[in-house]
């Protein structure tokens, strides 16, 4: 039987290399996609290789259209269609109350966040429908719970770049049922990732996480878990679906 082949975007670090480390000890094939930390990617090429497992490092920024598309040919190529892709690629811009940003960070935030993952949605269409002679597949998209509580005075638009996701989720995952493909999205809230740092509050999570139900932030490895969920076999009768790992947020 073959290996799976799935691609996870932004590896490099975060949930999305935690994912790559866990979906590879399932069996998967791991394309780790990354935009210009080649040392970090390597790094969580090098862990999967040291427990057995199989993984590429393939650079590409999804907020290109091109460059999307390279990058699955790229795919292609070295290792054939893939059944499964993670959007874990994200970025947000520093802490601010929404009317002191500019429609430059706006239009940033969304050609990533939001187009990027659309661009890859719709490439991984043309290797997974069973119309396009493909096998099916499963799609995570990540979205965050700040697509709910909206992330005033902190990060609206990047809330609200989550929100397209969640839009996006519903109606694509009800496109593409008949082709074999489901589509499902995980909720992440207060992680403990770099990305709070590039916010510009390294420590935010331990200033927040107290407050929640469960008392603390949660880890990627956390998110991870929902992520394989969903891109196995045992979720078969979940699509259009969102799963929330916020500590009971």
């Amino acid at each position: 039987m073959n290996q799976p082949i799935i691609l996870i975007t932004g590896a490099s670090q975060g949930i999305g290399a935690a994912t790559a480390k866990l979906v590879a000890e399932e069996g998967f094939i791991v394309i780790i996609n990354y935009r210009t930390n080649a040392k970090a990617a390597l790094d969580v090429e090098k862990d999967i290789r040291k427990k057995g497992g199989i993984a590429h490092c393939i650079q590409a920024d999804i907020s290109q259209p091109k460059q999307v598309v390279d990058l699955f040919k790229k795919i292609q190529t070295k290792c054939g269609a893939i059944s499964a892709l993670v959007n874990s690629a994200g970025i947000l811009s520093t802490q601010s109350r929404f009317i002191d940003t500019e429609p430059e960070r706006w239009k940033k935030i969304f050609q990533t966040n939001v187009f990027g993952t659309m661009h890859c949605c719709q490439e991984a269409f043309k290797h997974m429908a069973i119309s396009q002679g493909g096998s099916g597949g499963t799609i995570v998209n990540l979205s965050s719970l700040a697509s709910i509580y909206g992330s005033p005075n902190e990060y609206v638009d990047y809330a609200a770049s989550k929100g397209a996701i969640d839009s996006f989720t519903k109606g694509f995952a009800l496109e593409v049922a008949g082709d074999g493909i489901r589509v499902n999205a995980v909720r992440p809230g207060l992680i403990y990732t770099k990305m709070h740092a590039e916010g510009g509050e390294a420590r935010r999570v331990d200033r927040l996480g107290p407050n929640l139900p469960l008392k603390r932030g949660g880890q990627p490895e956390e998110v991870a878990q929902a992520i394989l969920w969903l891109v196995s076999d045992k979720s078969s009768y979940t699509t259009a679906g969102f799963i929330d790992v916020g500590g009971g947020r």
